[in-house]
């Protein structure tokens, strides 16, 4: 990859104070999505898929009911660039010639498609969106079936009941069977919200080990690593103002990372653990893929900020989206994570989703 960010230690080796948790460690792959232009050659987030040519673009049949939101993929595009060339020049003029020109040629497009009158869902299917692509080279930690050796994963950009977000595909491929790619996939004509969206970016995987969330952790093991006197016994410097709750500092500092990610442990907090099973063979499924609202927050988790990017993330303040733990601009949930889930026994089995 083109760059590089690197976890800091954690600030406890939690292995030494709490030896039960060293079974539980699981290899995980933080893909540190940062906005670029890649290519269909390269791993990314919101870029363009090496899709075959002569395959069609997966579309979503279900229903998409009006959503209120009137701005297309494109809109949503055009209005970040906006954002970030008034952050960076204050003064400049409201709208350049060019984005001028896109925004007119966008509003087109739409009222032309609003003045054919809405069409029934069963004729309209909602080609869409790309999410992300890994390849094996990049993140080795993917677990393909056969000869593939490369993951897509695509959205549709509408809440979709009953848990009221995007409706998810995953398609795993080999790379060299791919001789013609497409061009110019379709795109929707808009999106449910801006966060559904994903901003291109270029990837920096980067491996770490993680440990449950404590609400992942046994009865036995959770009261353990509740228990003050143990951290304290174990002689680690960890703010007395944790005491009456160790097990915050457990989570939010030395348990799973925030952010996009591979494998690793699922980042509970919106929800209790909720066990998800393989609708073909019902083994118990495991984390493939964390879409994240943000890399790190102002709080605990903005310690797993990479080096790279201490400054900007400690930063005071930041203008209306210009946040550097955005910089995919997905939002999923309430500022939640959305985590794929795949069979461990065949990752060619239907995946599942979980808003967490």
């Amino acid at each position: 990859m083109v760059f590089v960010r690197t976890t800091p230690p954690r600030p406890v080796e939690v292995t030494a104070v709490f030896p039960e948790l060293a079974p539980l460690a699981r290899p995980a792959i933080r893909l540190h999505p940062r906005p670029g232009a890649p290519s269909v050659g390269d791993s990314s987030v919101g870029g363009p898929l090496l899709w075959p040519a002569e395959e069609p673009w997966p579309h979503c049949e279900g229903e998409h009911p009006d959503s209120g939101f009137r701005e297309s993929p494109a809109d949503v595009r055009l209005s970040r660039r906006r954002l970030a060339r008034l952050h960076r020049d204050p003064r400049g003029p409201e709208f350049t010639p060019e984005e001028e020109a896109i925004r007119e040629e966008n509003a087109a497009r739409l009222a032309k498609r609003f003045d054919a009158g809405p069409p029934l869902p069963a004729e309209c299917p909602v080609p869409l969106l790309p999410v992300a692509q890994l390849y094996v080279r990049d993140v080795p930690l993917l677990r393909p079936p056969g000869e593939a050796d490369l993951l897509q994963v695509l959205w549709c950009p509408y809440d979709h009941e009953p848990d009221w977000k995007p409706a998810t595909a995953v398609f795993w491929r080999s790379a060299a069977s791919v001789v013609d790619v497409l061009a110019t996939p379709p795109e929707p004509y808009e999106a449910n919200y801006p966060g559904y969206v994903p901003e291109p970016c270029l990837l920096a995987p980067e491996e770490i080990t993680e440990y449950p969330d404590s609400l992942d952790l046994s009865p036995e093991l959770r009261q353990t690593v509740g228990d003050w006197s143990r951290w304290r016994a174990a002689g680690v410097d960890v703010d007395g103002s944790y005491a009456e709750y160790p097990a915050e500092f457990y989570d939010g500092n030395l348990a799973d990372a925030p952010g996009w990610k591979v494998g690793g442990w699922p980042p509970w907090g919106r929800t209790d653990p909720y066990r998800r099973y393989c609708a073909v063979c019902d083994a118990q499924m495991v984390p493939l893929l964390t879409i994240a609202s943000f890399e790190w927050d102002g709080g605990e988790l903005r310690g797993w900020a990479p080096y790279e990017d201490r400054d900007a993330a400690y930063a005071a303040g930041h203008r209306a989206g210009q946040n550097p733990a955005q910089p995919t601009k997905v939002e999923v949930g309430s500022t939640d994570n959305m985590q794929l889930y795949v069979c461990p026994a065949s990752p060619e089995h239907p995946h599942t989703d979980l808003i967490q």
